[in-house]
């Protein structure tokens, strides 16, 4: 197998994930506890009020990830945000130790067993609570909302919310928005038949709590004794690098293009070069298409892999190595992966 599994962690763990449970919410009218009725707004205003919940106040809370095919992991997070300046870090609590900070789009990762710290610029952490990627008009265009329920998640009332797509090239999400302020409490995302694939879900959760910022900006700075490699891709183009997407899905646009330069960690006996890394998002979803040197001493057969809402897509295309990767339907993968050609 081409696909080096070290590489696919770190691309995983840039996604958003979630996880899965069977339990279905409170019908509206039916009052899961005391409190207002919820109410309604267009998909644009659920959305805008979830994101804006991200950028103001502080929480700490234990979420755990679970998916349909019995994979299980959770995380501590700590968030603060006084409207100009975002802290979080992110303690994984299952699997290897990692501890992750972000401070606006700084982003420190302590891996501890392997001595190394991660240092780069990203916008998120990609964390549930993210959902709403940016706040473009047209995700009413391709997915519908309405409001389904009321239910509590760990101790706090929500309002439940189905995310439905209108076409097949995209999954829908049912999400559980704190009452309050909007915060996305819940996830499930759902495939075409309402199936639920993956589900994340607070715990645990403490709002409003006192979080010193400053502290947190003083522990992703503790260094001493780690080996620190710095990931400092560079913003460049798909006509730069040679490349061409001949067609699209539509809805998905790009994010960013950038070079990614190769880690200790992932080019483990791959061949030298940088990874060309696209990413597209409908404003929910996004896909990444990772583009790197041909290893001529690999199989160079096409690997598919499925993990909970996760899919990926990797094979060989001309004289490199695609890999597409997202929380989309393997369709709307083959539609990328197969209008990727050099630009001639």
């Amino acid at each position: 197998m081409y696909l080096n599994f070290g590489r696919l962690l770190l691309w995983l763990c840039a996604l958003a994930l979630h996880s899965i449970t069977l339990a279905q919410p409170t019908p509206v009218g039916v009052a899961a506890s005391a409190g207002a009725r919820p109410v309604e707004r267009s998909t644009g205003e659920w959305l805008a009020r979830m994101h804006e919940a991200t950028r103001h106040g502080a929480y700490v809370g234990t979420f755990v990830v679970s998916s349909a095919s019995g994979g299980m992991s959770s995380s501590r997070i700590w968030h603060v945000c006084d409207g100009a300046q975002q802290v979080e870090r992110v303690d994984a609590l299952t699997g290897a130790p990692r501890s992750t900070y972000r401070h606006n789009d700084q982003v420190v990762t302590f891996l501890p067993r392997s001595g190394l710290v991660l240092q780069e610029r990203r916008d998120s952490l990609r964390l549930f609570s993210d959902l709403l990627q940016n706040q473009d008009a047209s995700i009413s265009e391709f997915y519908s909302a309405r409001l389904v329920g009321a239910d509590r998640v760990a101790g706090v009332d929500a309002d439940v919310l189905l995310l439905e797509p209108r076409d097949r090239m995209r999954f829908g999400y049912r999400v559980w928005s704190e009452r309050e302020n909007g915060l996305v409490v819940k996830l499930q995302t759902l495939d075409a038949d309402g199936r639920v694939l993956e589900q994340a879900a607070f715990s645990d959760l403490r709002l409003d709590v006192r979080i010193n910022m400053a502290q947190l900006i003083e522990m992703m700075g503790r260094t001493q004794g780690y080996r620190i490699e710095r990931l400092e891709p560079t913003p460049t183009t798909a006509a730069t690098e040679g490349w061409v997407l001949k067609t699209g899905v539509a809805g998905f646009k790009l994010m960013s293009c950038i070079r990614r330069p190769p880690t200790s960690l992932a080019q483990q006996g791959k061949p030298q070069g940088a990874t060309i890394q696209w990413i597209f998002s409908d404003g929910l979803a996004s896909v990444s298409l990772f583009v790197e040197p041909l290893d001529r001493r690999a199989n160079d057969r096409e690997i598919s892999l499925v993990m909970g809402a996760t899919r990926l897509l990797s094979r060989r295309v001309q004289d490199a190595w695609l890999t597409v990767v997202g929380e989309v339907p393997q369709q709307t993968l083959q539609v990328f992966s197969q209008s990727l050609d050099r630009a001639h």
